[in-house]
């Protein structure tokens, strides 16, 4: 992942930065080619994960549609050169701005998650004598074993259309002339590393599918999200996601119908471990029962140890050192989850030494912040 030379090659480089090996991300957008073709599988990268112009345009190339959660996302999409037909703009809070954008981009279609908005996008679309495309985003009540913040697919959650709605939705749908109804999608939640979560929901699909069956309306497209995640803990180990195995597990166990296309949105699987955050000792503090090492990268580089408590790995890319001390990693905000990791066995540390936080090219440039007006972090490249 790292040079020897690391610390030398950037030494005079401002700090903090975001470096990303971008032949790690083309092994993982290979991969994801390599067995979505294998099963006739359409994917579109998340977006949300990572909207770095130079990471959106080696995903483009490997063909891959968008997927947007926002308008700027699907602008951000169709400014890069995404072709229209390839996005899908998901979202519970779609604006009626937004939505007005999207119809008139003739994009793939709206992934709808409440009966009102459909009846929005049915009237926006009826004013411009169009007909929107719209897939509804149904809550299996899966469980994904993940964060409380990042699991999207139970009853308890804002996403997606409950079942018991469903009977009404589908009535909706009937009557709507300005929607072209083009399938169902679900997405249970981010980080799943149990691929047992996802065998559930594939079971519940198919269920959900023989519903679709009685009202006489084909499923044409089955969006089954994403959510597989990446290991943090030892990154080097799996620098790759187990795409095949994902891919596999949903070939075997959903209930295909002739002529149905199964689509994936997959963004944190493919960009994550491509990204490390760089960052510089400012400090040593000793404290009563521990030592500090504070480094200038903050909650305003990388937020997901604080908003999540995320394990991200944490190396020392200068230390000669052999021997290795206990510390708490922390940055310079004024906030006291202001943390990258407590109690991390590194090499011997001192101001100056070079820090890499790993696993951070899914959801940490792209929630960078200017709290206390720090200023954005550049980025680097390693083919």
């Amino acid at each position: 992942m790292f040079p020897p030379n690391f610390a030398a090659q950037f030494a005079n480089i401002p700090t903090p930065f975001y470096y990303y090996d971008t032949a790690l991300l083309r092994r993982s957008l290979a991969e994801v080619q390599k067995y979505a073709k294998k099963y006739d599988f359409t994917v579109h990268y998340a977006l949300k994960a990572n909207t770095n112009t130079e990471i959106l345009e080696i995903v483009k190339e490997y063909g891959l549609g968008a997927d947007c959660v926002s308008g700027g996302e699907v602008q951000k999409a169709l400014d890069m050169g995404f072709a229209p037909d390839h996005v899908v703009f998901a979202g519970v809070g779609k604006s009626d701005q937004e939505i007005d954008m999207a119809i008139d981009a003739d994009i793939f279609g709206f992934n709808c998650e409440s009966p009102q908005e459909l009846e929005v996008i049915n009237e926006i679309a009826q004013k411009k004598g169009k007909k929107a495309r719209v897939a509804l985003r149904l809550n299996p009540n899966v469980e994904a074993e993940t964060h409380k913040y990042i699991t999207t697919g139970l009853n308890e959650n804002k996403f997606g259309i409950n079942l018991e709605d469903l009977e009404g939705v589908l009535e909706l749908i009937k009557k709507s002339s300005n929607l072209h109804f083009i399938g169902i999608h679900f997405h249970i939640g981010s980080q799943i590393t149990n691929l047992e979560n996802f065998k559930s929901l594939a079971q519940k699909v198919n269920t959900i599918q023989e519903i679709f069956d009685t009202h006489g309306l084909f499923i044409e497209h089955l969006n089954l999200g994403g959510g597989l995640g990446i290991n943090y803990q030892n990154p080097d180990s799996e620098p790759v996601a187990p795409f095949e195995s994902y891919f596999s597990l949903f070939d075997q166990h959903i209930t295909r119908r002739r002529g149905q296309q199964i689509h994936f949105e997959i963004g944190r699987a493919i960009v994550g471990q491509c990204g490390s955050l760089i960052t510089r000792v400012l400090y040593m503090k000793q404290g009563s029962s521990k030592t500090f090492v504070i480094v200038d990268a903050g909650i305003t580089e990388l937020i997901r140890p604080a908003l999540y408590q995320a394990h991200h790995h944490i190396e020392n890319l200068s230390s000669p050192s052999t021997e290795t001390a206990v510390y708490d990693i922390v940055g310079p905000v004024c906030e006291s989850s202001d943390s990258f990791g407590k109690n991390r066995v590194l090499p011997i540390t001192q101001r100056g030494d070079f820090l890499a936080i790993r696993s951070a090219g899914a959801y940490g440039e792209v929630m960078s912040s200017f709290y206390n007006l720090r200023p954005k972090a550049k980025a680097y490249y390693v083919a």
